[in-house]
């Protein structure tokens, strides 16, 4: 019995040092992201230019975290955990001063790559939850970090709107402070999760970001799904990577504008997957909530699109609830259509299809916007970025209509 409970003990570590992590990491992000657009105005000559460098910016970020998530993971599997996340938060660290001193474009596109580099960390702290929780806490494990994922992303754009509004460079030297004490916090006091005997050697396919993606599309049973679950992040994607720019050309929003806006989108998504989310599955069912959430989506997207007073705004996005659910519901019956020990290639999968929107988006949008930003602000052309995001929610809706009409 002894020797049982040993070798079910999980090895030393901090939990708590990796929710931190996640926590500064998102709410660092969080931070730039009223106050970057307004930024890179500084060094661009018109509404056009800062459109189009802004979305190339985003591209750059998303790139370097498609690219290095699955080197990232795999090399912790191989060194061990903490350094790793050191490694990240000293990155990022580095990625904020960049651009905080940046005295020109091509700064701030030094300080985007770093920046994408160092925040492809997230499956190495769940990695790290992984190695210290036993397998009945590990769900439970999982749960803290996504939630302190939200609490950062729900803190940060609503603190930065707020120093943006005084200093644009405010912000960035906040979040330098943030990763710089998490850093310090790292070395000194938390120790490694994964024991040497525990590790695996290096191979170079495991960093290949398109090989697990590929065996994913291969499966026919779930294709319609798939491509309902794509377009559903892409919009998502192109909503994050357009926000601030939409509402700083529709209504002349500033950082704190901006930042109270993202903070109630923020609240709502908690609010819904952490709360509501149970209350709501168990009312519609998880196929009905998944066509119900895709169906406000479209129409909150279109909403947004034709919005001519900035209050609107927020109305829509409060009245946007079952949109919040729509994607853990979806995620959910991706999850039940795979065997367990493909779980986590599956997941890995679903996050890389995220990234590539982060990459694609950013860049389509910013040239929608770039291409509307000589129009004047009330003209419905100018929301072109949200009808593009109404269309792909609604051919999400038909995708999924039809797998589950063909299943039934």
């Amino acid at each position: 019995m002894t020797s049982s409970a040993t070798l079910a003990k999980p090895p030393a570590g901090n939990l708590n040092f990796v929710l931190i992590c996640v926590f500064v990491d998102m709410l660092g992000i969080g931070l730039i992201v009223p106050v970057l657009p307004a930024l890179v105005g500084d060094y661009v000559q018109g509404r056009e230019q800062q459109a189009l460098w802004y979305g190339v910016m985003g591209a750059v970020f998303g790139l370097m975290q498609f690219l290095c998530m699955p080197m990232v993971g795999a090399l912790s599997d191989r060194v061990g955990r903490r350094p790793v996340l050191l490694y990240s938060m000293a990155g990022m660290c580095i990625n904020f001063l960049s651009t905080a001193w940046a005295p020109s474009l091509a700064w701030l596109f030094i300080g985007r790559v770093i920046g994408g580099a160092s925040s492809a960390s997230m499956s190495v702290a769940s990695a790290y939850a992984s190695d210290v929780s036993t397998p009945e806490t590990r769900a439970k494990s999982f749960g803290k970090i996504g939630a302190a994922f939200g609490l950062g992303f729900v803190c940060g754009p609503v603190l930065g709107g707020l120093l943006g509004n005084q200093d644009l460079h405010l912000p960035f030297y906040v979040a330098a402070a943030l990763s710089a004490a998490n850093f310090v916090y790292g070395w000194v006091a938390v120790p490694e999760s994964l024991p040497p005997e525990r590790r695996s050697a290096f191979a170079w396919d495991r960093i290949n970001p398109f090989s697990a993606l590929l065996r994913l599309v291969r499966r026919t049973d779930i294709r319609a799904l798939l491509v309902c679950y794509t377009l559903l992040q892409f919009a998502q994607m192109m909503l994050q990577s357009t926000w601030v720019l939409y509402t700083t050309f529709r209504f002349a929003w500033g950082p704190r504008e901006n930042g109270l806006s993202l903070f109630c989108v923020g609240v709502c998504s908690i609010a819904v997957q952490a709360g509501l989310l149970s209350l709501l599955i168990r009312r519609f069912g998880e196929v009905r909530l998944t066509l119900l959430g895709l169906g406000s989506g479209a129409i909150t997207y279109l909403l947004y699109g034709l919005a001519t007073r900035g209050w609107m705004m927020y109305v829509f996005i409060l009245c946007n609830v079952l949109a919040f659910a729509a994607g853990p519901a979806l995620q959910s019956i991706l999850s039940k259509t795979t065997e367990a020990r493909a779980q986590g290639e599956l997941m890995g999968s679903l996050q890389s299809i995220a990234s590539l929107g982060l990459v694609l988006m950013p860049l389509l949008g910013s040239a929608i916007l770039g291409a509307a930003s000589h129009l004047p602000p009330q003209d419905w052309r100018v929301g072109g970025t949200f009808f593009l995001c109404a269309a792909m929610q609604a051919a999400a809706l038909l995708a999924a209509r039809h797998h589950f009409r063909a299943r039934t």
